[in-house]
């Protein structure tokens, strides 16, 4: 029974994947244009906004469905946190962006066999994703604020590269309460992305050099092979010449 019941949820989430990852891409995309087309029609944004809370809605039947068909709905819950945040923020319109995990999701489970190969592409798409939609939700947060710092997307992308790479400049900061949340998300996944990339770049180079030193321990060995084969011919050499010289005197 309860094979058959995780088996009833694997298949629909296998099923559900694709979908659910084109649903998040049209969201960033959506959400894009709501912040950054400052000059749209309140009939556009309403129309916007509207579709941003069918993907939501779409997300939270997922989410229900999932947990029902799970067998350990404990343990389903703990292991899908991010997607339950996905579902129950929604009213903090900043952290919608948290729907990107869907395609964070697909990515990992396409690259978790080949993960360290394909470092370089992951990593950068990861980084890529995390950075746009943060500068997307810090703008939305900080632009119409009289104190803010972050007024266009060039300050918002600024910020993100300095907060995600942990530098830190301090020339951009978020003053609202949600920009500060953003940042904090930002912060945290910044520094699990540069241990997680840090992590596997070291197993790669140490992997290399394992395989470094075992070729130069091969060529060592064969060499010391072939340095006893060597003297071992030298040594039959000078046995020969004793026994020619013996000969030769009697």
């Amino acid at each position: 029974m309860f094979q058959t019941d995780e088996r009833r949820l694997d298949r629909w989430e296998s099923r559900a994947e694709w979908p659910l990852t084109g649903l998040a891409v049209l969201f960033v995309v959506v959400y894009a244009w709501q912040v950054l087309d400052g000059h749209s029609t309140p009939g556009v944004h309403a129309v916007l906004e509207v579709a941003l809370w069918l993907i939501w809605l779409v997300f939270a039947v997922d989410y229900g469905v999932r947990l029902k068909l799970a067998v350990d709905k404990r343990r389903f819950v703990v292991t899908h946190l991010f997607d339950l945040l996905a579902v129950l923020l929604p009213m903090v319109r900043q952290l919608r962006v948290l729907r990107l995990i869907s395609v964070l999701k697909v990515l990992n489970k396409r690259f978790a066999g080949k993960f360290r190969q394909r470092v370089g592409v992951y990593a950068a798409g990861v980084t890529f994703l995390v950075g746009l939609c943060a500068s997307l939700a810090v703008l939305d947060a900080e632009r119409d604020h009289p104190d803010a710092s972050i007024t266009t997307f060039g300050d918002a992308a600024w910020w993100t590269l300095t907060t995600i790479s942990t530098v830190g400049y301090g020339d951009r900061y978020p003053v609202t309460w949600e920009g500060r949340l953003v940042a904090a998300l930002l912060m945290i996944g910044g520094i699990a992305l540069l241990g997680v990339i840090t992590g596997t770049i070291a197993s790669w180079l140490v992997e290399r050099l394992s395989g470094v030193e075992g070729s130069v321990a091969e060529a060592e060995q064969a060499t010391a092979a072939e340095l006893r084969l060597v003297r071992a011919e030298l040594a039959e050499l000078r046995e020969e010449l004793r026994a020619a010289r013996s000969e030769s005197g009697r």
